[in-house]
């Protein structure tokens, strides 16, 4: 049986991406701004479907950072709308799994990439990340872009990733971490409050990485990358009138004032920006 702080924390997180009726959503939201359904392109779907700090660029950079061949099997963990898979398998013309803990999410990605015509290189199922659902050493890579926030339980979240990654396979990660500068202010993108986040700093970070099989071979700040991104999201957003298909979709009316502590939390140094690339050692 799940210990019970593991399932309030559980049902915290779930309850916080619960998304009903999303894709007529989203539909909707796209008629209202100007885009057409039947006709789309991958940039116009950039307001929501890569749903991390820095969107597209941030992926883009992450996959150079991989640095990896053509034809892999990529697992992306905490995938939401499928933005970033999408975006790696043309990149880097693979084939990609999505995996969501939220059904809503995991059908909207379904019903963008089929729009787009590209549910043939990606594919999406709801799965738990603690338990996922593959066998030992199928991936290539995988990856994960602002997921270990949400996850309470590290240690088996990291060993779950090293189970179905390869010998030598890699694991592409950009993570929110805790910082020096005191608790975080609530409410952010991923918590409304405490009861959904789960932070650790660098240190017991990279410690985590390491006693589940992992050795570093790339690792970069980037937090002030994401400090000047916000900003200029910000003074850009007091000039132009609100965007109907943006992320406020995804989380409610008070997405700005999730930004705006996104912000603060950064600029105070409660929370910090990482992207690494780590390779599964050949021992399990």
């Amino acid at each position: 049986m799940m210990p019970a702080h593991e399932s309030r924390a559980t049902g915290a997180v779930a309850a916080h991406y619960r998304c009903p009726d999303l894709e007529s959503k989203v539909l909707a939201a796209l008629v209202a701004a100007g885009k057409d359904p039947d006709r789309l392109r991958p940039e116009e779907l950039a307001a929501i479907d890569e749903f991390h700090v820095r969107g597209a660029a941030a992926t883009k950079e992450l996959a150079a950072a991989l640095a990896p061949g053509a034809g892999l099997l990529v697992l992306d963990v905490g995938c939401g709308l499928g933005g970033a898979a999408r975006h790696i398998a043309r990149l880097l013309d693979c084939h990609v799994i999505g995996i969501d803990q939220s059904s809503d999410y995991c059908e909207g990605a379904r019903m963008l990439s089929e729009r787009l015509g590209m549910s043939s290189k990606v594919a999406y199922l709801q799965a738990n990340a603690l338990t996922l659902p593959f066998g030992d050493g199928v991936f290539d890579v995988v990856w994960t872009q602002h997921v270990s926030m949400n996850i309470d339980d590290k240690r088996r979240f990291y060993r779950e990733i090293r189970r179905v990654l390869a010998p030598g396979g890699r694991l592409a990660c950009y993570e929110v971490l805790s910082g020096p500068g005191g608790e975080v202010c609530f409410p952010v993108p991923w918590a409304r409050d405490p009861s959904g986040s789960f932070l650790v700093d660098e240190r017991e970070f990279r410690g985590l990485l390491s006693e589940a099989g992992f050795r570093s071979l790339v690792w970069k700040d980037v937090t002030e990358e994401g400090l000047a991104w916000f900003r200029a999201r910000r003074q850009k957003g007091d000039d132009a009138p609100r965007n109907p298909f943006g992320l406020q979709l995804l989380l409610g009316d008070d997405f700005p004032r999730m930004t705006e502590n996104q912000l603060r939390n950064l600029e105070e140094q409660r929370i910090k920006l990482v992207q690494g690339v780590f390779q599964a050692t050949m021992e399990r």
